[in-house]
C-alpha cells in the first residue's frame, strides 16, 4: 500500500521543470507549460519516452491499489448486478484486477492507449483493449473513469462522456458511468483543500484539465444529455460520482 511510486513520478524532472516555465506560457500560445517545457503533449511525450511512460504508470498503479481496497470495500454496491465494466484509461488494469477478483462473473476490459497496454496479460475475466476514448469506448454495462476527466479542460471531458454515453446506450439503458475524481469544495473549509488547490495548479501546468467543484461537475453531466447523478466521498480528496443516462 505504498505510494512511493507516486512521489517519485512527481518529483521527477520531466514533472517538476514544467513549473519554472509559467512566465512564459503566459505569454504563448501553447497549452500547457508541460509542452512549453518539452515541445509535445504531456501523452504524446510518455508514448515516446519508455522509462518516463514506466514510471508514470507505476504511479498511477500505486495509487488505484490504494482505492480501489477502499472502493471494494466501503462501495461494493456501486458494482452489484453489472454485468461487465470498461475502466476507461485504466493504465496497466491495477484497479479492473481488483474488480474483476472480487466480481468474477463480471467481464472487466481495460481500455487505454496501444502504448500503454501492449504485451499486458489478461486472465477469464479480464482483458486489454487499446484504442482512443475520443474516438469509441468499448460497450460495456458500466464505464469506469478514475482519475481521467481532471486531466481535461470542460469540451473535452464533454466528447468522453458522449462516447461513455454512446457506448452504454448500445448495451441498453440501465448503465452507468462511475466517475472517481476530486470535487472541490466551495463552502467548508478542510484539511483537504489545499492539496485539492495545489492538485488544480498540477493539472494546469501538466495538462489541459482542472479540479471541479459539484456545480461544475453537473455542468458537464447534464450537457452530455445525463439524467441524473449521485456524488459519494469516499477518500479524502476523491468522490466517487455516479451518472446515469
Amino acid at each position: 500500500m505504498s505510494v512511493a511510486p507516486f512521489v517519485q513520478a512527481m518529483l521527477d524532472p520531466v514533472l517538476t521543470k514544467p513549473w519554472h516555465q509559467m512566465s512564459t506560457w503566459l505569454k504563448n500560445e501553447d497549452s500547457s507549460t508541460f509542452e512549453t517545457t518539452h515541445g509535445r503533449y504531456f501523452w504524446d511525450y510518455a508514448a515516446h519516452d519508455p522509462i518516463f511512460n514506466r514510471l508514470f504508470n507505476e504511479s498511477m498503479a500505486s495509487d488505484a491499489r490504494l482505492v480501489s481496497d477502499l472502493l471494494i470495500d466501503k462501495c461494493k454496491g456501486v458494482f452489484h448486478g453489472l454485468e461487465s465494466l470498461v475502466d476507461v484509461a485504466g493504465g496497466t488494469g491495477t484497479m479492473a484486477k481488483v474488480v474483476a477478483k472480487s466480481f468474477p462473473q463480471m467481464e472487466c476490459i481495460v481500455f487505454d492507449l496501444p502504448h500503454v497496454v501492449d504485451g499486458l496479460q489478461g486472465s477469464h475475466n479480464l482483458s486489454y483493449v487499446g484504442g482512443d476514448m475520443f474516438q469509441e469506448i468499448p460497450q460495456a454495462h458500466a464505464i469506469l473513469l478514475k482519475w481521467i476527466l481532471h486531466d481535461w479542460n470542460d469540451e473535452e471531458c464533454v466528447n468522453i462522456l458522449k462516447k461513455c454515453k454512446e457506448s452504454l446506450m448500445k448495451k441498453g439503458k440501465d448503465g452507468k458511468v462511475i466517475i472517481i475524481d476530486m470535487v472541490l469544495d466551495n463552502e467548508n473549509i478542510n484539511k483537504s483543500v489545499e492539496t485539492q488547490l495545489f492538485f488544480d495548479m498540477l493539472m494546469m501546468v501538466i495538462l489541459t484539465g482542472k479540479e471541479r467543484n459539484e456545480k461544475e461537475w453537473v455542468k458537464l453531466i447534464l450537457s452530455v444529455g445525463f439524467n441524473d447523478y449521485k456524488i459519494t466521498p469516499i477518500l479524502g480528496l476523491r468522490s466517487m460520482i455516479e451518472i446515469y443516462p
